[in-house]
């Protein structure tokens, strides 16, 4: 299926040259990378938090806050991704490289708002809140998962540089 000027099939490159050049030039690749470790730890750490809440019944505020914390992370990792796609390849989002991770990515935040709904609203009560944070952080871990191999697919495909890390 072609998505935007050109499909990514297999064998296909995830970058063209100037795309690359606009990706290895921009500020916004290095705040992705900083801000792409920041935000996993912080979900490992709030993870925990949830899940002692859970089995323990113990720690509901840390939870929470632990959670508020992740999403306000995640809202500013969409938002600066958003204008890196935007510089990279000339869109805000769906770019052909990255359309079916953004599509994820719409689900991860859907999730992580409506948990800042029924918690603000105090909707449902602790267990479906802590239960559509794990839903959310479900959907994270999978659409991380998803980035993880489009970066390795970009490092595999990164051109070498003749000589590089040959023998002499």
């Amino acid at each position: 299926m072609s998505i935007g000027k050109r499909s990514l099939a297999e064998g296909s490159t995830l970058y063209t040259p100037a795309e690359r050049i606009k990706r290895d030039e921009t500020v916004w690749t290095m705040v992705q990378a900083v801000l792409a470790p920041i935000q996993f730890i912080v979900f490992a750490i709030s993870l925990i938090f949830v899940v002692r809440y859970l089995t323990s019944g113990e720690g509901y505020l840390i939870a929470t806050i632990s959670i508020c914390v992740k999403t306000f992370i995640l809202y500013t990792i969409m938002v600066t991704g958003a204008i890196w796609e935007k510089v990279v390849f000339g869109q805000y989002l769906f770019a052909r490289a990255f359309f079916w991770e953004d599509v994820f990515s719409m689900l991860v935040l859907a999730l992580h708002t409506a948990y800042l709904v029924v918690t603000f609203f105090a909707l449902g009560g602790p267990a479906l809140q802590m239960g559509i944070a794990l839903a959310a952080y479900a959907t994270y871990a999978i659409n991380a998962g998803q980035f993880i191999l489009k970066l390795r697919q970009a490092r595999l495909q990164q051109p070498r540089i003749a000589g590089a890390g040959e023998p002499a």
